[in-house]
């Protein structure tokens, strides 16, 4: 690792160790705002002691980092559009990142110290919208191609749909309960227990749920949490150090083979699609300016930059033997052809079995593109799992009192846990951000009504208002934090 970064000016070390810091705090605050979401039910129902909720949650974290892969971490650098992610440039990377960052600490920070249960997922997403949309005003890009709308409308459909669900489906979980076993304790709160019972914990099979589904929910809060995290610290790496981190120098020459046979594959998908392509792509005509440009993905240029990328890899076994400026050149090729791939699979009068095959070379394509090397992972699942163990107090107490006018029962408890371990998980199977904030804390206002203990309107107006507030202020924080970067740096 060390070795990656020899010969750097120092200016520049300074300013990569600095921006590591960045990301890895924001992974640190992220652990104690968001995790005690998964851990206020089974603290606050005394399900296990805080010591030991929080660190083991801690541990369950840091494991989701480290098992949970890339998927979620470049649905989230695809936010920004594919011109912003082939503009490789030290300054311009530098004021990108530290802008998005500073404005998603300074919002967590905030929402953290009110204790309202806001989402890190939100706040960082916002940020990058922010970078983005000024990054097109600066350089005069029309705003519609200034953000991966596409995958931003996707993104935000599961931030704002996923704690619908997750109110609806927790809810459902409890009526369930409630018909299965409606004399059972477990629809004591812990105060009841205490009064009626004697006794101090949940019943032992009640807890034992509480106990695994709180280590579920850290377990799924980490593997999609925390690949926002690696995710960053990968946009900082190609941004910063480019030469090193713009392909994966690991790669075995199967990997690069595979890339290359990708690359000659999609050429004669788009030839034997020459009637419904041909116009869409120019194909077979000669194209002015034929490589990509510096700031721009074109459709019409697709043949000569499959020629030109297929020129460049020709013997190419080991990444190592490209010089830093050709390796900067295929990122650029294959994610521009990325690019176009994606949007020819949303042309009309493709047939689903051609699409679906598509879909497979784009996975080829981005195989040595799309990485993180083992040291990043390591490092967010450690800020990640470290920052779960302190500052949980406060959220737990909103969790658990604040958003129902009577305390939580077990069952509430449980339903919202299940509810929420496996709304997140599936969100990791198909690479969606989701906010476990959001998701967790909408499945206890659901058990909440379906329990008929009603809302505190007072905490539910609070975290509502977070929740609308989020993505404006972070947009506006981190444009004007990037515009100010931007022009300090006469970019």
């Amino acid at each position: 690792m060390i070795d990656l970064f020899s010969g750097l000016d120092a200016w520049v070390l300074v300013s990569l160790l600095l921006a590591l810091a960045f990301v890895l705090a924001f992974e640190f605050i992220n652990g104690f705002h968001d995790t005690a979401n998964a851990v206020a039910t089974v603290i606050y129902t005394k399900a296990m002691p805080p010591h030991l909720a929080v660190f083991f949650s801690g541990v369950f974290n840091f494991l989701g980092v480290l098992l949970g892969g890339v998927g979620v971490a470049y649905a989230i650098v695809h936010l920004l559009p594919v011109e912003l992610l082939i503009n490789v440039n030290t300054g311009h990377g530098l004021a990108m990142v530290f802008s998005l960052l500073a404005a998603a600490i300074t919002w967590n920070l905030g929402t953290w110290y009110f204790g309202i249960p806001a989402s890190s997922s939100h706040t960082l997403i916002g940020s990058i919208l922010g970078v983005g949309l000024a990054n097109a005003l600066i350089n005069d890009i029309p705003l519609a191609d200034g953000v991966n709308w596409q995958k931003a409308v996707d993104i935000g459909a599961s931030l704002v749909f996923s704690p619908m669900a997750g109110f609806l489906v927790a809810a459902l979980v409890l009526i369930g309960l409630k018909w299965w076993r409606p004399l059972s304790k477990m629809h004591k709160t812990p105060d009841q227990r205490r009064k009626l019972d004697d006794k101090k914990h949940p019943p032992f099979w009640n807890r034992l749920v509480l106990v695994i589904s709180a280590m579920a929910v850290s377990f799924v809060h980490g593997s999609n949490d925390g690949q926002k995290g690696i995710g960053l610290i990968m946009l900082v790496l190609i941004g910063i150090v480019p030469a090193q981190f713009v392909l994966d120098l690991g790669s075995t020459t199967y990997q690069i083979e595979r890339t290359r046979d990708a690359t000659l594959h999609l050429n004669q998908f788009y030839q034997r699609n020459h009637e419904t392509l041909g116009e869409f792509l120019s194909l077979g005509k000669s194209v002015q300016d034929d490589l990509p440009g510096k700031f721009r993905c074109n459709p019409q240029q697709t043949e000569p930059t499959i020629n030109a990328l297929l020129g460049t890899l020709k013997g190419v076994s080991d990444y190592h033997s490209l010089t830093a400026d050709h390796r900067i050149e295929v990122r650029r090729y294959l994610l521009c052809l990325d690019d176009t791939a994606k949007k020819v699979g949303k042309l009309p009068g493709l047939p689903a079995r051609d699409k679906s095959d598509l879909d497979k070379l784009r996975k080829d394509l981005t195989a040595t593109t799309e990485y993180a090397p083992f040291w990043v992972i390591l490092a967010v699942a450690l800020a990640l799992g470290l920052g779960t163990m302190v500052g949980w107090k406060r959220v737990v107490l909103t969790i658990g009192e604040k958003i129902g006018k009577q305390g939580m029962t077990y069952a509430q408890g449980m339903s919202a846990q299940i509810t929420t371990a496996t709304m997140i998980g599936f969100a990791n199977i198909f690479a969606l951000p989701v906010s476990t904030t959001h998701v967790l804390s909408s499945g206890v206002a659901g058990t909440m009504v379906a329990n008929k203990s009603g809302l505190q309107g007072g905490t539910v107006k609070t975290i509502l208002m977070a929740w609308v507030l989020t993505l404006p202020a972070t947009v506006a924080l981190s444009a004007g934090l990037f515009w100010l970067a931007s022009m300090a740096l006469g970019s």
